[in-house]
């Protein structure tokens, strides 16, 4: 696939990532541990019933100047205990507000990086929480890793903590990449990590993420990395843009006087390596995910039930409303999302004194779950029916049109430029439109404004 440059730039804006709607730019102050007790209350009678859990560790040995997330460096050991300490103590209170009848469907730990303490810290998590509620059969309990920090003995317990999802975030083969961006290479050669988990039960999968757009990369190098990944055949491959954000991340500022790949390169990037990708049996998921076609993402795409919360792509069977727990971590309720503060000493003070640590949150009105719904339908099934969206919630389809903004208007460029269809009420995404379907959703995003200082750039 070829993209010219004139489109590129054309549509290379400022965008939300559409991992949430609204986005989190939008939450609001002033929440109070009451109004997060009642919101977790409410959605015991909400849809889905399942329970999905985050637990963000947000330690590193360093930090790596391409991060955006809430991190900081090991600073002490008993600054780990007492972080752990008040991480399960937000568990256990939460916990009570919900229904025992349901079940757990995800647990996803992030970060920071999880495999950076102790693993036996992981263990007392995930056993208090299998202690208060039950799991649906096969549920996915996975954890980020920074193979940096990966050995076969740490993999064991690991598994024995009942893990059953691996994403090992390599980021790239290339040392020199590596090194300008402040990561540690893998302790281990990637191929004997996934060979040696495998070994072990052959039904554990293995994610291998991947990043474009750092200094030093180009097509040849990111292509040869990407050709290293597939021999090691992982479960699922991601290919993740550099989202450049350095008015909230300073240390992004590092990257750039070290130098940036252009938009141009960035795009070179992700086509070449996409195309080799396919060539070689692999299933393209949204914006950045490729799975082998046996895989459930892929038959959920099929089945055009494929959904994404804060945590990635995921399907119906373990789709759950997110209850989320840890520094900054951000709970995904059906009517509501609720965020915990994001300084750590002020977390771990706040549930010392017995307080939930809630800092924002946002209850959403009926036009924003509508939004939300054909936001989430486009980016995760690259199509949306106006006609049977407005059936679900039982409204005429001027009414869906005023709520979403929606004008045939703006979908002109679109098709024009070859990223969609209309017709008969449907939008179909493109395959080209796919690299560019932010940009489509945010024509149905009523609240959207391009600014420059609130999202990354779609390449």
């Amino acid at each position: 696939m070829k993209i010219e440059n004139k489109i590129i730039d054309k549509y290379n804006i400022p965008v939300p990532r559409y991992t949430s709607y609204p986005p989190a730019n939008h939450f609001k102050d002033g929440f109070s541990e009451k109004d997060y007790i009642s919101l977790v209350k409410d959605s015991n009678d909400q849809q889905p019933s399942h329970v999905a859990i985050y637990i963000h560790i947000p330690f590193c040995k360093k930090i790596c100047f391409y991060c955006g997330c809430n991190a900081c460096t090991m600073k002490s050991e008993q600054l780990i205990k007492e972080y752990i300490q008040a991480l399960k103590k937000e568990i256990s209170f939460i916990v009570k507000s919900i229904n025992k009848e349901r079940k757990i469907s995800q647990i996803h730990y992030g970060g920071g990086t999880p495999n950076a303490i102790d693993v036996n810290y992981l263990k007392e998590i995930n056993s208090l929480i299998f202690s208060e509620l039950e799991l649906i059969e096969n549920p996915e309990i996975a954890i980020e890793c920074n193979p940096a920090y990966l050995n076969y003995t740490y993999i064991d317990q690991l598994l024995e903590a009942k893990f059953n999802r691996f994403s090992l975030g390599v980021q790239d083969f290339n040392l020199d990449v590596l090194k300008s961006v402040n990561r540690e290479p893998s302790v281990l050669p990637v191929h004997d990590l996934v060979s040696y988990i495998k070994s072990k039960n052959s039904e554990i999968a293995v994610n291998l993420d991947f990043i474009y757009g750092l200094p030093g990369q180009n097509t040849e190098s990111f292509l040869n990395t990407i050709s290293e990944a597939i021999k090691i055949k992982p479960d699922r491959l991601v290919t993740f843009s550099y989202a450049h954000v350095p008015w909230m991340k300073k240390h992004q500022q590092i990257l750039e006087k070290r130098g940036l790949p252009s938009s141009e390169l960035k795009m070179e990037m992700f086509l070449e390596a996409r195309e080799l990708l396919l060539k070689s049996g692999y299933i393209p998921i949204g914006l950045d995910h490729y799975v082998l076609a046996e895989d459930e993402l892929n038959l959920a795409l099929n089945q055009h039930s494929l959904h994404r919360n804060f945590q990635g792509y995921c399907t119906r069977r373990t789709t759950g409303q997110v209850y989320a727990f840890g520094v900054s971590s951000i709970s995904q309720l059906e009517k509501a999302y609720i965020q915990n503060v994001k300084e750590l000493d002020q977390y771990i003070e706040m549930i010392n004194n017995d307080t939930l640590p809630v800092e924002k949150g946002l209850i959403h009105n009926h036009e924003q779950v509508v939004v939300r719904d054909a936001i989430t339908e486009l980016m995760c099934n690259q199509k949306l029916n106006l006609e049977d969206l407005a059936h679900k919630f039982n409204i005429g389809i001027n009414e869906l049109k005023d709520i979403t903004g929606f004008q045939e208007e703006k979908l002109k460029d679109f098709i024009r430029d070859k990223l969609m269809t209309f017709s008969n009420s449907e939008m179909i995404v493109t395959d080209l439109g796919s690299l560019f379907v932010r940009n489509i959703a945010a024509s149905l995003d009523p609240e959207y404004k391009q600014q420059l200082n609130k999202y990354s750039k779609t390449v």
